[in-house]
């Protein structure tokens, strides 16, 4: 795991700005993600078997993770380089509001280019970062098992003028192939879509959420068991103030509630 400097964050945050995304180049330590991909393979066949994943399209499912165990990683979630990024393009004392997983099976389809969120205000100019999504992969990403594919500086865009700008070819799409221990930031807003994973294996990747501390989508959320609460550092329980504390963690959670995605 790479520490960076107080210079080197506020280039990363430079770089957002202008394009809506960084990527940070083998951030995480294989291992830990290996372990990851053994917990999350289990998981994937037993909610595939259920019908309780979200749908992303042909053969892609979405997941949220349960906060237990591997998947509740402070080193992960609290990472202090992840986070001086995220509190300087989306504010201090940020909210983590999503632990989840996008995972497109053989057979999967483009996605339509989209949004993930809609902006703040109808009829005015876009406004500066409210809600990040931090992903990496469970394995290697390739350009044959499913690359996210982006535009560049389309954040800063109404939603008609980057889906003009798309489609007079003014703002490409990019494939971002990724190793494991590769970490993006993005924002939500810029155009984007999964594509297709040819290979017979899966492609997970995680997504976790972060907003403004008073951005609130209730179809997200992380339930937070009141036993592992109770052991977390003071910066993990602030970054999940928000989220609600049960008892105990369903085995076998309910279908999925985040169901519109794209806009």
């Amino acid at each position: 795991m790479t520490g960076f400097s107080s210079s080197e964050l506020d280039a990363y945050a430079t770089t957002f700005e202008r394009d809506g995304m960084v990527l940070l180049k083998q951030h995480f330590p294989k291992a830990t993600l290996a372990a990851w991909r053994a917990a999350f393979e289990p998981l994937l066949r037993a909610r595939i078997m259920s019908g309780t994943t979200a749908v992303r399209g042909d053969n892609r499912h979405y997941i949220t993770l349960p906060f237990t165990g591997v998947f509740a990683d402070e080193s992960i979630f609290c990472d202090p380089g992840i986070l001086g990024i995220v509190e300087r393009v989306a504010g201090e004392d940020p909210v983590m509001c999503q632990l989840a997983t996008d995972t497109p099976l053989k057979g999967s389809t483009h996605q339509d280019v989209h949004r993930d969120t809609p902006p703040l205000f109808d009829d005015q100019p876009e406004t500066p970062s409210f809600q990040l999504a931090v992903n990496f992969p469970l394995c290697d990403v390739s350009l044959e098992n499913g690359p996210f594919e982006t535009t560049l500086g389309t954040h800063r865009m109404r939603p008609d003028e980057a889906m003009s700008a798309y489609r007079e070819g003014r703002a490409g799409l990019h494939a971002i192939p990724m190793e494991l221990g590769d970490v993006m930031i993005r924002d939500v807003r810029a155009l984007h879509r999964g594509t297709p994973n040819n290979t017979d294996e899966p492609r997970p990747m995680v997504v976790i959420g972060y907003s403004r501390s008073w951005y609130f989508r209730p179809e997200v959320h992380i339930d937070v068991p009141v036993d592992l609460d109770q052991r977390l550092s003071p910066r993990a329980k602030r970054l999940l103030r928000h989220m609600p504390r049960v008892a105990e963690l369903d085995a076998l959670p309910a279908a999925e509630a985040y169901k519109k995605f794209a806009y």
